[in-house]
């Protein structure tokens, strides 16, 4: 059985992460469902889409693939049973929580929607602007680049993220927009892709949640060994400092000799030091007390984030 050296990290230690485009799967999606966790939820079991998220008029699917490339997939239709009129998808490389801000935009628009028109949100026509989308990465600072024919690139500062929205489609259902992070590669690049027929708005919203800079919880073996150098780690709870050993006999030999200078150093040196010491002893009052020093307490423990359950 191996044991942990002292000076390497517990690799189940919990940790917060930054950049979370950089942050990975983790334990599992759950975080990518919260916003829409009141909808009916389908177990499909081993089938390759293993759970299905439906708005409750079926209009929206969110379909996890948890064993497939691209784990996460959104469709929204006109109709329960009618052919969608875009999709997105997100690799195994994603973090849940930038997902999530597809899923709470989805939310957000359903519950103003009317399950009886045709003008809902999620279904809206995307804007022809192309900013419309990408604005809150220029917001953030990303800046624009690339040079190629009616493609438009976008850079984070740190050059490990960005996107790239081609204005060249002709069919609703080409793949035009792309978020990406990390560097390129099978197990290194995350990837969310959306076809031309996609709402600016939520496109939007999806790449407003890569430019949170609040950190992410993970544990340490979960963070891709090639991309450990590109984030920032910081332990959860701070490790505790260890207690100080137990006193040698040398050292209790040397606090001896040092109290003893100490003392000699307030002994009084004349027979006049000598005299005075007694008659103030003769003529001291009331005794005094030694000041009371409260008992300190020690302080809760920090509350750990409740673990992520897979949504399978």
């Amino acid at each position: 059985m191996s044991t942990l050296q002292p000076h390497e990290p517990d690799p189940y230690e919990e940790v917060l992460v930054s950049p979370r485009y950089l942050a990975g799967l983790g334990v599992s999606g759950e975080a990518s469902f919260a916003p829409v966790a009141h909808w009916p939820r389908h177990d499909l079991g081993d089938s390759p889409c293993q759970l299905l998220v439906t708005s409750p008029d079926h209009r929206i699917r969110i379909g996890w693939f948890g064993d497939d490339w691209d784990i996460w997939r959104f469709t929204a239709s006109p109709e329960s049973i009618g052919a969608p009129r875009w999709a997105a998808s997100f690799n195994h490389l994603t973090a849940p929580e930038i997902v999530a801000g597809l899923t709470a935009a989805l939310a957000r628009d359903y519950a103003e929607s009317d399950t009886h028109e045709d003008d809902a949100r999620f279904l809206e026509r995307p804007s022809m602007y192309w900013r419309s989308a990408l604005q809150p990465l220029l917001d953030a600072g990303w800046r624009q680049g690339g040079a190629e024919p009616g493609v438009v690139k976008i850079i984070a500062p740190d050059g490990q993220a960005g996107a790239r929205l081609d204005r060249r489609y002709i069919s609703g259902n080409e793949k035009t927009v792309t978020l990406w992070s990390g560097p390129p590669g099978w197990g290194t690049r995350a990837e969310a892709v959306f076809t031309a027929g996609t709402p600016s708005h939520l496109i939007a919203a999806t790449a407003a949640a890569m430019t949170i800079t609040a950190p992410v919880v993970r544990e340490r073996h979960m963070l891709n060994d090639d991309l450990k150098h590109l984030v920032t780690i910081t332990p959860v709870t701070p490790r505790t400092p260890r207690p100080h050993a137990a006193p040698t006999p040398l050292d209790v030999r040397r606090t001896a000799v040092t109290e003893a200078v100490k003392r000699a150093a307030r002994t009084p040196r004349s027979a006049a030091d000598l005299r005075a010491t007694a008659a103030r002893s003769r003529t001291a009052g009331t005794p005094r007390t030694r000041p009371h020093t409260p008992v300190p307490t020690a302080a809760a423990p920090p509350a750990s984030p409740p673990t992520a359950r897979h949504p399978r």
